[in-house]
């Protein structure tokens, strides 16, 4: 049987459905609580952007250098040692991708149950990811059929959304957009920092075609043009989305809520209006749901590879698709759902999803100085000022975090440090079991 590949616009479907799903439609309300400047927040927004798109040109080159899935399991095993691999992927597969499809799933239920409350949140986010799994663990046609389907509904949805809120709002909020006395001020604040970590979040997915390279079409040439464009449309469709929510809803309505998207089309539309872009907005997440089920997955795959204890990870049906993998990762997910609170769980994997890309990016001066022949099919644009821009921001942000949220912190550690005892327990029973 042919093995199909995974094509380019797949794969930028990936990257946008990663990326514009819960962070975009949630963190606004919680960045209100301490910064009111319009413009200082479309700042958080654009620090945010340039940020992704700085990480993106970075694995660009990490890409065509290893074109392996995985991510930066991979990257990680290739710069520094098999423990730092694995330890990177133990958080992929358990923080970095399972807890962001659960907040999107959450998300998705919470929409569509303010729409229709009769119907449990938490049933409609277990029912979404179960339902997306089945379809996932089948063959890369049904998979990338969906994923661009949604994907495009996506888009779609997200441009007329902008558009007849702009058009259609019949006061629109006196919220100042160019800066004022003290902006300046609130952008070197903690405050600001803190916020970054949201915005960073929401960004974060633009490294997830590097999880299916083995699966993508030449990817050594279009892994680059793939984390560009997925990148940069983002950016233009989160300063788009923003400047609506602030443009329309006051203030007061949003901050400390979940369900901005809604409020602000209440705002506009009011309750029938509302109910109708609820529902419209519960869809569009369900393609982030569904690209993250696609690429978490391959991490796991990768370790069963390379480690024999977890082979069963490795293992791929008639159509080269890991279905156990797919299957761990949503019961992983599905545990999140049911145990976790919503901000804990976001800023839990913000905290060790950053640090994982902190170490591959950082990983890039490393390889220049230690390797400076080995064979690099793409350069990083801008190097070295784009990763040490994104180093700095993440590295800034990180360290804010850790002292502004260290329960969180501190509990991403814990769950780095149990990653180490496994790969070497891993390690002791490979051992044992080629001994024998």
């Amino acid at each position: 049987m042919k093995n199909e590949k995974f094509s380019k616009n797949t794969a930028i479907a990936v990257i946008v459905a990663n990326m514009v799903g819960t962070g975009v439609f949630t963190s606004l309300g919680f960045q209100l609580l301490d910064i009111q400047s319009g413009f200082v927040i479309l700042m958080l927004w654009l620090v945010g952007g340039v940020t992704a798109l700085c990480g993106a040109l970075s694995y660009a080159e990490l890409g065509a250098m290893f074109p392996r899935s995985g991510g930066e399991y991979n990257f990680l095993n290739e710069i520094y040692h098999p423990l730092a691999g694995f330890v990177s992927g133990w958080v992929s597969a358990t923080i970095g991708f399972a807890a962001p499809t659960a907040l999107a799933a959450i998300t998705f239920g919470k929409y569509f149950s303010s729409v229709f409350p009769q119907f449990s949140s938490t049933y409609l986010a277990c029912g979404l990811i179960i339902i997306l799994t089945i379809v996932h663990a089948t063959s890369r046609k049904n998979s990338g059929q969906l994923q661009s389907l949604f994907t495009l509904l996506k888009i779609i949805l997200i441009i007329v959304f902008c558009l007849l809120c702009f058009f259609m709002v019949d006061t629109p909020q006196k919220i100042n957009f160019l800066p004022k006395a003290g902006d300046k001020d609130l952008i070197y604040s903690g405050a600001f920092a803190v916020s970054l970590i949201y915005v960073n979040y929401a960004f974060s997915g633009w490294n997830a075609a590097t999880y299916l390279s083995n699966e993508l079409d030449q990817p050594t040439k279009n892994l680059p043009l793939i984390l560009g464009i997925g990148t940069g449309l983002v950016l233009l469709l989160y300063l788009a989305l923003n400047f609506i929510f602030l443009y329309v809803a006051p203030i007061e309505n949003l901050k400390g809520q979940v369900e901005v998207g809604y409020i602000a089309a209440q705002s506009v539309f009011g309750p029938s209006g509302a109910a109708i872009m609820g529902v419209s907005l519960s869809l569009l997440l369900i393609s982030t749901v569904s690209a993250m089920i696609i690429a978490a997955p391959r991490v796991l795959q990768m370790i069963g590879e390379d480690f024999s204890v977890f082979k069963f990870l490795g293992k791929t049906n008639k159509h080269s698709i890991p279905a156990n993998a797919i299957y761990i990762q949503a019961a992983i997910s599905l545990l999140f759902i049911l145990t976790g609170t919503f901000e804990s769980i976001l800023i839990y994997s913000g905290f060790t999803m950053g640090l994982n890309t902190f170490l591959a990016v950082l990983g890039l001066f490393i390889l220049r100085y230690r390797k400076p022949k080995l064979a690099r099919p793409y350069k990083t644009w801008g190097y070295p000022t784009t990763p040490f821009i994104f180093l700095s921001l993440t590295g800034w942000t990180l360290v804010y975090l850790l002292i502004d949220k260290p329960k969180e912190s501190l509990l991403g550690l814990l769950t780095i440090a149990i990653g180490i005892v496994i790969y070497f327990i891993s390690e002791k029973m490979s051992i044992k079991r080629h001994a024998q």
